[in-house]
């Protein structure tokens, strides 16, 4: 490895570990994802730093655990003072581009309704900390409201080039509405969810949009990223490229064939609400409600749906899937055509997993399960004899360490990730645990205020650890894999809980924040 390889990171969004066909999926089909990780390693021990888009991205992109980085929970932007393994890249040569979502900032509007928060704060002085005078407004959607394409201020978190999307599906916005309304005046009306294409489906947030596969935001981003990568061919300066699909995340709006791609029928439950011998309270209440016919009016939170709706979704999900893995194709091709496809290394990953049925769910909450916490992770290098799976544990918040260390660039004091590189080679793992923060910004069903959880993960066992609770979880991973009974008041079990409790404590030490360093003695 005698010079720094250029780094094309390819994320999707909400999209399961096992909801690929090299990791074993009988039904998805993701060949081009699947000719990635032949080429490579295939992290199947990967879990995020946290199961939430933006405090997993902010750990991901800083190395630094959601509690000291500032991003907890979503609607916190990452601090501007933030530096981020991209800054760093940057600063050794690198030109850097952010195609696609992002999500550093908020991109929605809405305020913040206080559910729990009644306590009085002095008008001029609200917060612990004096206001950094930073525009936080950046992925706003006012921004984007005229045909002139909105600049960012470069560097953007260590930015050269954003092309920004933000929300979801077909409703996403950004420089991609700008876009969308410069390719039809029919714009307005296909985004218009009542002008939806019939269909039978009967899954809450099941769309079949008007708006063309060559329309949808998944094209957008693929051809951004194409013309990125083909300009990069005429250069020698390296390049780290970010493309994030905001698919496959919910509502569930695959266009053009991806709708029909897969039939519901093909799918099953196979872990249903009754497979769970002891749940939790969140469990219990979200199965109440389920069974009222209450769906949640914020279609961002989570759900409990009857077996029929949770096939639809499943279906709706893998033509999403499908079109990201065919986008990813044509942007491989692209790299290939370019030149320097031997000098790039190619990673894929996900921000966090989806329920997808698991316990009857669907999207995303705080019941911790390794649906919504392990992720794909697949490294492709064409400089280092790679094995083709790595089973040792890894998690978001080493990315950053790693990316550094292939690309020998040093990392800053406070990074709290490891590097996982030696993995790639069959070495073994940096890590014998990971700490999962969660941390939510609304109260949730079976919860009387917003959940704050911390999660432990070992080889053997998943606790789970609730703040102002009395109780909690813990799992025999090995025993019991899919996470049916929970240990935690069983008596066999107590001297486990407690060494999976010290074993927290330390996790939880270890991620405070480690800096700055002292510039004198006192």
């Amino acid at each position: 490895m005698t010079r720094r390889p250029n780094i094309l990171y390819i994320m999707t969004d909400q999209h399961r570990a096992d909801w690929l066909g090299c990791a074993g999926h009988k039904i998805v089909r993701t060949p081009n994802i699947d000719r990635l990780a032949s080429r490579g390693t295939r992290f199947t021990n990967f879990w995020v730093t946290s199961p939430i888009c933006m405090p997993n991205r902010g750990a991901i992109f800083t190395g630094r655990y959601p509690s000291v980085n500032g991003l907890r929970h979503n609607g916190l932007p990452l601090p501007a003072n933030a530096n981020t393994f991209v800054d760093l890249l940057r600063g050794a040569g690198y030109h850097t581009a952010s195609i696609g979502k992002s999500h550093l900032q908020p991109f929605t509007d809405r305020p913040v309704v206080r559910e729990e928060d009644t306590t009085e704060t002095n008008p001029e002085f609200p917060e612990a900390v004096k206001s950094d005078k930073e525009d936080y407004n950046n992925e706003q959607p006012s921004n984007y409201d005229s045909a002139r394409l909105h600049e960012f201020p470069r560097p953007y978190y260590g930015f050269d080039d954003v092309r920004m999307v933000t929300s979801h599906s077909d409703q996403c916005g950004g420089h991609y509405l700008q876009w969308l309304r410069g390719k039809t005046n029919d714009w307005a009306n296909v985004r218009d969810r009542a002008n939806q294409l019939p269909h039978n489906y009967s899954c809450p947030q099941a769309f079949r949009t008007p708006i063309p596969e060559e329309l949808y935001p998944t094209s957008y981003i693929k051809e951004e990223a194409k013309n990125f990568l083909r300009a990069r061919g005429e250069t020698d300066e390296p390049f780290f490229a970010f493309v994030s699909f905001p698919d496959p995340h919910h509502p569930f709006t695959p266009p053009g064939k991806y709708w029909e791609m897969y039939d519901p029928d093909d799918f099953e439950v196979t872990l249903p609400y009754e497979a769970h011998k002891n749940p939790p309270p969140q469990l219990v209440e979200w199965k109440r409600l389920m069974d009222a016919g209450i769906v949640p009016k914020n279609q961002q939170q989570a759900f409990m749906a009857p077996d029929r709706q949770i096939k639809e979704a499943m279906a709706l999900t893998a033509g999403m899937i499908s079109m990201i893995d065919d986008a990813i194709g044509e942007i491989i091709e692209a790299l290939e055509e370019s030149g320097k496809a031997d000098d790039t290394v190619v990673i894929f990953n996900a921000d966090h997993g989806d329920y997808m049925g698991a316990f009857s769910l669907l999207l995303k909450g705080p019941y911790s399960h390794h649906s919504v916490n392990q992720v794909p992770f697949i490294w492709v290098d064409p400089e280092i004899e790679t094995v083709n799976e790595a089973d040792g544990l890894a998690a978001s918040v080493d990315i950053a360490s790693t990316i550094l260390d292939r690309c020998q660039v040093p990392t800053y004091h406070g990074m709290q990730g490891r590097s996982f590189l030696d993995q790639l080679s069959g070495g073994p793992a940096g890590r014998d645990l990971v700490l999962i923060e969660h941390e939510e910004n609304k109260v949730y069903p079976g919860f009387e205020r917003r959940p704050n959880i911390r999660n432990l993960i070992t080889n053997d066992y998943r606790l789970t650890f609730y703040k102002g609770l009395d109780f909690g979880e813990l799992y025999d991973l090995k025993d019991d894999p899919d996470a049916t009974n929970n240990l935690w008041n069983n008596p066999s079990a107590s001297e486990i809980r407690s060494d999976m409790m010290f074993k927290l404590s330390q996790a939880m030490l270890e991620a405070i924040e480690p800096g700055p360093r002292p510039e004198r003695l006192a």
